[in-house]
């Protein structure tokens, strides 16, 4: 994935953006409006005219005073709505192209870091429409027009605004880079560092204990988590910097305005000048020709409004800073191309089995390799196998000979280099959903969620009834233990900590009978259990599959011979 594309995902399509946009030059206008006509106003009360010279002013500040809350609102609401529903639209975006590469497409990224990818740096990619592009939009509509109309009403006014704003941009962008550039650039990958510092802590509490590792560990979080404090205070000083500048320019263009406008009270102007001039000084009596007093104090008082809408600019360019490194942070967490060995869908339609009711299919193995992503030398290679319906068929081998890597293989989270069918049609042929849905896994540690029993099976079938949940139960022998601790409410803990190694993989295969899986692969089943309880467990698992399903089982301790059809060695 390519930052551009993100950042493409990242911005609302037009039609969702544009009302936002509106409303926001809106509140910015009646901003700079308000101010200047509250000038005219009380420049212009103080002649003590007839009431009916200033009833217009009146109800232009009302207006304006109503306005800008209004348009602010609406604001917020529209750019908002867009910018979180692009962000929707985004992480959908990220997860389709992130589910096909998992879960060995990703056994290279830190779960911490990634986490903070998928959550951090995408909820930072809504800024690119609000802190970003908007304000630089409406700040450039609405100083355009403060220029244009300052030059209207005294042109050497409007020359003087639109060379402080020029500067304003310079030199704002410029501090702001010297100050916090680099600390806004490093923020995302500091957050993400002090993250996965911190899950490596919690998660690992236990170990550490023991081997009295926890104060080197937390020492190392509190340095991660001082260098993203000073990262903070980079960004937060760059910022105060850039309103200092900001300010200072706004003051010097309200007092180069006065400069200007001073001498100019007596000086007739020409043109659209002369009659800008005369509709806003019209009825005044103070002055003769050129501008009059409360047009001077529109134009001494309107750089401020201005300034205060311009604020926003360089507080973006460093805002795109951010926006742009996390962009690129999710773009390197999506590969642009899927690694050779993770597989990718078939086109064929039509599945080549049935169901356990209806027999297992024939599965083949013929002279396969695989090959982990970036590895340099094939994991398992020259294999070959052939699982009947029925067959309990035994993998054997030792540690790192490559057992788990033909269990992945088997349910297609890794690509084969050799042949590879199901009722003789090649799996590649076929979508990777139609392969799962007859060939499931039973990892070696089952991942439990922290919920009761009941939620921990229903996602394997969430049409399941508690009647259908408690009979898969007796099936593998946890009804009596279940009830026990309250039925199908039971907790289990977080990551299954109340339950033992051979609990879990009954709760693992109570999910595969739930499943309706016609070939079932176990990866090391007895590897948390007592070996006194070993053999136990595996008869009462492979009795629970019944006989209408294959199981491969994987185990690196000897089996007996009773229990399996064929036994497949890895050197």
């Amino acid at each position: 994935m390519q930052t551009a594309e993100v950042l493409r995902l990242a911005q609302p399509r037009w039609k969702s953006f544009a009302p936002g946009l509106l409303f926001g030059v809106l509140r910015a206008a009646a901003a700079v409006g308000l101010l200047a006509t509250s000038a005219w106003l009380i420049t212009r009360a103080a002649d003590e005219p007839p009431i009916l010279f200033l009833s217009a002013a009146i109800v232009g500040v009302r207006a304006a005073a109503l306005g800008r809350a209004s348009f602010r609102y609406l604001e917020r609401l529209a750019s908002h709505d867009a910018a979180f529903r692009g962000l929707a639209d985004l992480r959908v975006g990220i997860y389709e192209r992130l589910v096909p590469l998992a879960p060995d497409g990703l056994r290279g990224t830190r779960r911490a870091d990634l986490l903070a990818r998928l959550v951090g740096d995408v909820d930072e990619l809504q800024n690119l429409p609000l802190r970003v592009v908007q304000p630089l939009l409406v700040s450039l509509v609405v100083c355009v027009a403060a220029v244009v109309g300052t030059c209207i009403l005294l042109p050497a006014a409007g020359i003087a605004l639109a060379v402080t704003l020029t500067l304003a941009f310079a030199l704002g962008t410029l501090v702001n880079l010297r100050l916090a550039g680099r600390a806004e650039a490093d923020l995302s990958p500091l957050r993400a560092d002090v993250a996965d510092r911190a899950l490596d802590v919690v998660a690992n509490l236990d170990v550490l204990v023991a081997y009295g590792a926890v104060d080197a560990r937390l020492a190392g979080l509190r340095e991660a988590d001082a260098r993203l404090t000073d990262a903070a205070l980079g960004k937060a000083s760059g910022a105060g910097a850039v309103a200092a500048v900001v300010s200072l320019l706004a003051g010097a263009a309200t007092l180069i305005a006065l400069l200007v406008g001073v001498p100019a009270l007596g000086v007739p102007p020409t043109g659209a000048a002369a009659v800008a001039a005369a509709a806003a000084g019209a009825g005044s009596g103070t002055l003769a020709g050129g501008i009059t007093g409360p047009v001077l104090a529109m134009l001494a008082l309107v750089p401020i409004a201005v300034f205060e809408v311009f604020g926003m600019v360089p507080l973006a360019v460093g805002a795109w800073r951010q926006v742009r490194v996390s962009a690129a942070r999710v773009a390197d967490a999506v590969p642009a191309v899927a690694p050779p060995e993770i597989p990718v869908d078939g086109t064929t339609g039509a599945q080549p089995w049935g169901t356990p009711h209806l027999g297992a299919p024939l599965v083949e193995l013929r002279n396969v390799s695989v090959r982990w992503p970036g590895a340099a030398a094939p994991a398992i290679e020259g294999v070959s196998l052939s699982i009947r319906p029925g067959d309990r068929v035994l993998v054997t081998g030792a540690s790192g000979a490559g057992k788990t890597t033909l269990a992945h293989a088997l349910v297609r989270f890794l690509e084969v280099d050799g042949g590879y069918t199901i009722n003789g049609i090649d799996v590649r042929t076929l979508p990777q959903a139609d392969v799962r849905s007859i060939v499931g896994l039973c990892e070696q540690q089952p991942y439990l969620f922290d919920e009761n029993l009941r939620q921990n099976l229903l996602f394997a079938d969430d049409t399941a009834t508690d009647d259908d949940l408690l009979d898969v139960l007796d099936r593998v022998g946890l009804l009596d233990w279940a009830l026990e601790r309250g039925g199908l409410s039971a907790p289990l803990g977080e990551h299954g900590a109340l339950v033992s190694g051979g609990q879990a993989q009954r709760i693992a295969l109570a999910r595969v009978l739930l499943a309706d899986f016609a070939v079932v692969v176990f990866d090391e089943p007895t590897a948390n259990v007592d070996p006194e309880r070993a053999d136990l467990l595996l008869a009462e698992l492979l009795a629970a599959a019944g006989p209408e399903r294959s199981v491969v089982l994987i185990s690196h301790a000897a089996v007996q011979p009773a229990l399996v059809t064929q036994t497949l060695r890895l050197p």
